[in-house]
């Protein structure tokens, strides 16, 4: 989709002046109008580039290995990723998401990803705030999912399942899944899932994935309060990993999740989830707005809920909620 536009980038990303639109077009043999509009996509995009009359285009920021021209080089989706946002700083991508998705024009962007260098305002799950430093994988996936809304986490799970496969298969860690939303590495918490939806009624409007990956964090830089429950992949590898690489990666193990649930195939992403999950099996202390008990993790139901076999013997199924191990 952003192939001509990315060829601008080269052009103006090479030059150490300013580019004048004369020298682009003739060079990719463009109208003066098509060079104007792949610098708006471009602008679009998150690159800053500006302009003068007298000189021509100016591209700011070059060189830098996180951006969307460089997951583009890397990325084998056929939807999810092929229209990006991109901002050095932002106070959370979900929220720009929400934003553009109730402005409408849902259809056209269906499988769009909003990427941040940083967060300002991260949010996780219930509201809480999410520690989004520069180094991370701060992204939000819009979807138009035609699927029942009593399936629609099949989305979350499908996302875990994602980011828990590729950081096994491109870093050979030990990757897990812990009920409902949160990648771990040993006890400590690598990743996390947010979904959330805009709705009428049964009907969904639009849903908003959103994927927080420490990859690249500095952890000295977390609060102290919460740094020794978090890891982050270079923590693990012991050295800094290709974050565009790793995008692109997880993005097309998503879309391949994501065809499946659109045809109805939960059960295959349910099986995968349990082969990944670190909570079936143990023993949690699950809390919620209205109790709190302990008991055994015994099964994911297959509208994602946890399945937990309390001390008194009773089975009870949470869908929301804090799951501790303990």
């Amino acid at each position: 989709m952003y192939i001509q536009a990315f060829k601008v980038l080269e052009i103006l990303e090479a030059s150490e002046k300013p580019v004048e639109t004369n020298e682009i077009a003739m060079a990719l043999s463009l109208s003066k109008s098509a060079v104007w509009k792949h610098i708006n996509e471009l602008r679009q995009l998150g690159y800053d580039i500006t302009a003068s009359d007298d000189e021509g285009y100016v591209l700011h920021d070059k060189n830098q290995d996180f951006r969307p021209h460089i997951i583009y080089r890397h990325l084998k989706t056929r939807l999810i990723g092929r229209k990006m946002r991109f901002f050095k700083t932002i106070p959370s991508t979900i929220w720009y998401g929400k934003d553009l998705a109730e402005q409408g024009g849902i259809d056209e962007l269906s499988g769009m990803v909003i990427i941040a260098e940083e967060q300002t305002g991260g949010v996780g799950r219930m509201g809480r705030a999410w520690v989004s430093p520069a180094g991370g994988i701060w992204v939000t996936i819009i979807l138009q999912p035609q699927i029942p809304i009593d399936h629609l986490f099949m989305l979350t799970l499908a996302a875990s399942v994602s980011v828990a496969r590729v950081l096994r298969k491109m870093y050979d860690i030990g990757a897990l899944i812990k009920w409902p939303n949160d990648i771990i590495i040993g006890d400590k918490k690598v990743a996390g899932i947010l979904l959330e939806l805009g709705a009428e009624g049964e009907k969904v409007q639009y849903c908003l994935l959103g994927m927080g990956i420490d990859a690249n964090v500095n952890l000295d830089s977390l609060n102290q309060s919460i740094r020794g429950t978090m890891t982050s992949i270079s923590q693990e590898v012991d050295k800094d990993i290709d974050r565009a690489v790793l995008l692109a990666a997880i993005l097309k193990e998503f879309e391949n999740r994501y065809e499946m649930i659109i045809q109805g195939e939960y059960d295959a992403v349910i099986r995968e989830w349990k082969n990944f999950s670190s909570t079936i099996g143990r023993r949690v202390r699950i809390i919620t707005l209205r109790s709190l008990f302990e008991g055994e993790a015994i099964d994911v139901d297959p509208n994602g809920a946890l399945v937990v076999k309390k001390d008194n013997g009773k089975i009870e199924r949470v869908i929301a909620g804090d799951c501790i191990h303990i």
